[in-house]
This record gives structure tokens, C-alpha cells and sequence, in this order.
């Protein structure tokens, strides 16, 4: 999995590309732990995610839980119709800030 990311002061923006899995998970979390310590505002851009397994949403909602201690926020944006319907069915979208 390719992962874009960039950073604008204490905003980031993390662009994960292709499948999240088991496999890939740790890839994600590597990215966000790369970020600087003053990024406390994150938008997490899954338009180029084409699918979320279980672990790749542990990844989210745990890093979702980090910027909220921080003071931050992590935004969800951009989820296709199959990420958005895993987010649906795992109740996620009513615990995580999704933006179309």
C-alpha cells in the first residue's frame, strides 16, 4: 500500500492508496507516528482506498483517540460507497468524523 502524506503547520493530510488489511495496517500507523508532535489536526483521504479490513479500522479509531487527547480532531474524508459501508456496519460512523 502507497501512503501520501503532508503536513501544513499542525495539519496533516494521510492518503493511504489501495487496500488496508492486516497486512498493511502497520504501514498506516507508521505514518501517522511519523508525524510531527504539533500535528494535531488529521484528515485521513480514503478516496483511494478500496477496501478496510478490521485491523485498518482498529488503526483508525485508535489514532482517532490520539488526536482527541492531543485537543485534535481526525477527519475521515472521501470514503467510497465499500469503505463507507464498513464504516456503517461497524457503527464507526457514529463515532468518527467522516466528510464528504
Amino acid at each position: 500500500m502507497e501512503i501520501k502524506t503532508t503536513v501544513d503547520g499542525t495539519s496533516a493530510t494521510i492518503a493511504p492508496v489501495g487496500t488496508l488489511t492486516v497486512a498493511s495496517s502497520p504501514d498506516l500507523e507508521t505514518a501517522f507516528a511519523g508525524l510531527p508532535e504539533d500535528v494535531v489536526d488529521v484528515t485521513l483521504d480514503v478516496s483511494d482506498l478500496s477496501y478496510v479490513a478490521s485491523a485498518g479500522l482498529r488503526v483508525i479509531v485508535s489514532e482517532d483517540k490520539k488526536m482527541h487527547k492531543k485537543g485534535g480532531s481526525l477527519r475521515v474524508a472521501h470514503p467510497n460507497d465499500e469503505v463507507m459501508e464498513v464504516l456503517d456496519v461497524t457503527g464507526l460512523v457514529d463515532i468518527l468524523e467522516i466528510v464528504q
